[in-house]
């Protein structure tokens, strides 16, 4: 299948600068001309793409060329822009920031070069001058790109034809600015931004920022860039369902548990599954009938005492566990698991308990093997993943080994035939065995 597939990659000089922001501003903006949108992320991360979801209304998807090949990342763009629409990319950290500091692999850079993606650079000026066209121009000259253009951000109107006019000494096209608008800020926490379903006037926001969007920005000469990008085609071979009938996968799926990729259900439901979501929060028990149980990731310390509270549902998912109820836990999900979670009462599958610490704990992209075989997949199978967390577990378990990038390795996941519980985040693309292995296991379980 080709498509089209008009897009544009929304670059920055790092975190912080305002990508998630200005991504957002011009989607509202480019939503209220009526232009149809998909949107997108650079990397692993869960957060930004909720923001993105609350624009639009539908799923925001992961690119990221850590788990699967360029050319899966071009089919995914092919399969979910929409004919006749706009795919708009959020990047990840700097712009040539991959997976460790010696190489752009897995990077904006490496995305926008792998999609032919045309890209710009958001640059927030903060005490400087003419120094601003210096760090343009390193950007653009650094290595081989697809940097088309500059987005000055925090930048009044007063002062933008001041640094408009030094950004373009960069020699690349100013697309404009988005001025500060204190009124739509979004706060953060230790995970990154606050979710987007934590914000009870967000939309409001949005609209703020899309009113800044409208009146500081080039959005037509974005909507041209975005044009010129060469058509694409996905050449992934589609999905099978796996089963000999259908099953039911209960998703937790609240505030405390909200950390998916959209295209894990996608696999999921290609596979032969329908997703059930329910509350550990708010429900007295799990759904009936269900097949299997996924445990995403989340903020399960900022709820714990809710969770704790709730003891009908802790029974419910200790009782399908441990009478083999097939089920994937994750991070957020793999915590609750716990005997306790910061002495709060969790649902007491693990025998162990859990607390939050102040700092980051290993984390960045790994690759797991399996050291026997479990629920997912046979002895010596390997899936790449993703951790990032500041909790620890008084068992990490030894199910699988975990070896990051620069060859550092632990042993961690509690897995045996019907579980696989453990900090790092599965992309089912990544290894569609593992999800096919899930489906089948929840075919077979009932």
């Amino acid at each position: 299948m080709q498509n089209n597939a008009p897009r544009l990659l929304i670059a920055g000089t790092g975190s912080g600068c305002g990508k998630t922001t200005v991504t957002s501003a011009v989607l509202r903006a480019l939503q209220r001309r009526g232009e149809a949108l998909a949107a997108f992320k650079c990397g692993p991360d869960y957060i930004d793409p909720m923001f993105h979801n609350a624009v639009l209304g539908i799923p925001s998807r992961n690119l990221d060329l850590f788990f699967v090949d360029e050319n899966e990342v071009r089919g995914q763009l092919a399969r979910h822009v929409p004919a006749g629409g706009i795919g708009i990319i959020e990047g990840v950290m700097g712009f040539y920031d991959g997976i460790s500091g010696t190489s752009d692999a897995a990077s904006a850079a490496h995305l926008a070069r792998a999609t032919d993606t045309p890209a710009v650079l958001v640059v927030r000026p903060r005490g400087q001058s003419l120094s601003l066209a210096a760090e343009i121009g390193g950007f653009r000259d650094f290595a081989p790109n697809t940097l088309r253009g500059v987005i000055l951000n925090g930048v009044s109107k007063a002062m933008y034809p001041f640094y408009k006019a030094i950004a373009e000494k960069a020699g690349l096209t100013v697309y404009g600015c988005l001025p500060p608008v204190p009124e739509a800020e979004i706060p953060d926490r230790h995970l990154g931004l606050v979710t987007a379903q934590e914000i009870g006037d967000l939309q409001h926001k949005l609209d703020l920022l899309a009113d800044a969007a409208e009146e500081g920005l080039d959005l037509d000469g974005l909507l041209a860039l975005a044009h010129t990008a060469p058509p694409l085609a996905d050449e992934s071979a589609p999905f099978a369902p796996v089963a000999d009938r259908p099953v039911r996968i209960a998703v937790a799926r609240d505030r405390a548990f909200c950390f998916y990729y959209a295209d894990n259900f996608d696999v999921l439901r290609a596979l032969g599954a329908e997703i059930v979501e329910f509350s550990p929060v708010a429900d007295e028990k799990l759904p009936e009938p269900i097949d299997g149980l996924y445990l995403g990731g989340g903020y399960p310390e900022l709820y714990a005492e809710q969770l704790a509270a709730n003891r009908t549902m802790r029974e419910s998912i200790r009782a399908a566990v441990q009478g083999g109820l097939p089920t994937i836990a994750e991070c957020g999900g793999f915590l609750y698991l716990h005997r306790t979670l910061d002495g709060a009462e969790m649902a007491g599958v693990i025998d162990a308990d859990a607390h939050m610490t102040k700092r980051l704990q290993p984390f960045g992209y790994v690759t797991l093997t399996a050291g026997r075989d479990n629920l997912l997949c046979r002895a010596g199978a390997t899936i790449r993943a993703h951790e990032f967390h500041y909790a620890q577990s008084g068992d990490n378990g030894d199910a699988f080994r975990a070896q990051k990038p620069n060859g550092r390795a632990w042993d961690c996941v509690h897995a045996n035939e019907t579980l696989y519980a453990g900090f790092s985040h599965l992309y089912f693309r990544a290894n569609p065995a593992f999800a096919q292995s899930f489906v089948r296991a929840c075919a077979q379980g009932r």
